[in-house]
């Protein structure tokens, strides 16, 4: 079969490009830039990826037109939190019917939103609807799955989420957070994507899908803590209103107020399953709301980064494609970047990357590095003592000091490290040539008041660290 998945490079998107990887499909990735489609996914898929540029707000009649022998196609593009989101999503659903009608396309699958009944619904939630009516509006029969908050790393509410309870110990809500939802992991909303897929008796149906729990979102705030290890204090006032609580977000977390605004705005909405039917047809073991926290953190199912996955890896519970395939967290992260021109060839530069740590050593301020790894040693962490396991090669999944490899593409001019030391947080730290430059950046996710005190005591040492690294590194460095 031929798929076709429209908003291929988003985080639903490219999750289910990792699903569908196994099948053996042929896949259409449908992305406004080819280049946000990670070479790992390419060489999975081979062949049997074909990549298409659209941006479905613009004029199609000079775009490539879309491939006449599809069988079905996954309409995964939400424009939430832009400006005048609801018209965007209004014209892009209507391009889109348009540029798939004349093909062979049997079935299309949308992920929306769970809708109340007898609401005035929020701006999101109406343009949800609105795009539904769109596209089952067509000849081509229509299988909406809809799911109120969708638990896995990377989705803004989960992160907006993970955010608050990590940095702040004490915190109030809007009364709106006492509104039930029924929030389904990732894992299962993948698995309810890939098993409607040309299916007879989904075809022209509309499924809800969550969680095996209904709470409320001052319920998922307290239990978030719990899975955390963190004790917080979460109350709700009366007079906490919306545009007071958009303010809020934008400014404790790294949301903007656009998207905080159309989040708030959807809370005082029950978003609960009014039917089950679902199970019915895919019968499926529901990962519960603590269990998909746990799995976030512990386990990578696609590009979209957890951050803590150490434990998986030192279990070997990730797989070698699912390591390639991280990135550094968008949300609630500090970070330094660092750029200098190339002083050497691509080679030289990749070579001097390869060779870091063990007994090669680090570049400017080595004796930094190696107090750094005295320090961990002292409270009971790895420190440097595991060296590397090769003085000349580096594959996802090794050791290198206090460090994990996590993306090694030489030949890219890609190196991506996740420390390993006991941390007030998770830290990263990233290499790239590009441009004719090499990209160094320093990334750490705080957790709660203690990383965000840990980051600035450190970022003296920093200043001085991490600028003189990058223009050694982009010299070619050579270890001695």
């Amino acid at each position: 079969m031929k798929i076709l998945i429209t908003g291929a490079n988003g985080y639903i998107g490219m999750r289910l490009l990792s699903s569908l990887a196994a099948t053996g499909h042929e896949v259409v990735a449908v992305v406004r830039n080819a280049d946000r489609i990670p070479k790992a996914i390419r060489e999975l898929y081979g062949v049997k990826l074909s990549i298409v540029e659209i941006d479905f707000m613009e004029d199609l009649s000079e775009k490539e037109r879309c491939p006449r022998d599809i069988d079905a196609a996954y309409y995964l593009i939400h424009s939430m939190g832009g400006a005048d989101f609801e018209k965007r999503e209004v014209c892009c659903a209507e391009s889109f019917l348009t540029w798939v009608k004349p093909t062979s396309c049997r079935q299309i699958i949308y992920l929306s939103g769970l809708i109340p009944e007898g609401e005035k619904l929020s701006s999101h939630l109406a343009s949800r609807q609105r795009v539904y009516e769109i596209l089952s509006s067509g000849a081509i029969p229509l299988t909406t799955l809809r799911a109120s908050i969708i638990v896995g790393s990377g989705s803004a509410s989960f992160e907006i989420i993970r955010d608050l309870i990590e940095k702040l110990p004490v915190m109030i809500t809007p009364k709106r957070a006492l509104t039930d939802c029924q929030p389904i992991a990732i894992r299962n909303v993948l698995e309810y994507l890939t098993g409607v897929l040309l299916r007879d008796d989904c075809m022209g149906r509309n499924f809800d899908i969550g969680g095996p729990r209904v709470m409320s979102y001052l319920d998922m705030l307290r239990d978030f803590a719990k899975v955390r290890g963190l004790r917080r204090w979460v109350f709700w006032l009366p007079f906490f209103t919306p545009r007071l609580s958009s303010y809020w977000l934008s400014l404790v977390t790294v949301t903007n107020y656009r998207l905080a605004r159309t989040l708030v705005g959807s809370l005082h909405m029950k978003t609960v399953c009014r039917e089950c039917e679902i199970q019915k047809v895919i019968p499926t073991e529901l990962i519960t709301y603590e269990e998909a926290i746990d799995r976030a953190f512990s386990k990578i199912a696609q590009n979209r980064v957890p951050s803590t996955w150490y434990g998986a890896l030192s279990t070997g519970r990730l797989s070698l494609r699912e390591i390639r395939n991280i990135q550094v967290p968008e949300y609630g992260t500090l970070d330094d970047r660092q750029t200098a021109p190339l002083e050497a060839s691509h080679e030289e530069i990749s070579n001097a990357l390869w060779s870091l740590g063990g007994k090669c050593g680090w570049p400017n301020m080595l004796w930094a590095w190696k107090l750094r790894g005295l320090l961990d040693t002292m409270v009971g962490g790895i420190g440097m003592r595991r060296g590397r396991r090769s003085v000349d090669e580096l594959k996802p999944g090794d050791a290198l000091d206090f460090w994990r490899v996590i993306v090694a593409d030489k030949n890219a001019g890609r190196l991506m490290l996740y420390a390993e030391m006991k941390l007030p947080g998770e830290a990263w730290l990233e290499f790239a040539i590009k441009d004719g430059e090499l990209h160094q950046t320093a990334t750490f996710r705080p957790l709660g008041v203690l990383g965000r005190i840990y980051w600035y005591a450190t970022y003296p040492f920093h200043l001085i660290l991490f600028p003189g690294m990058v223009k050694v590194l982009a010299s070619g460095w050579k270890a001695r």
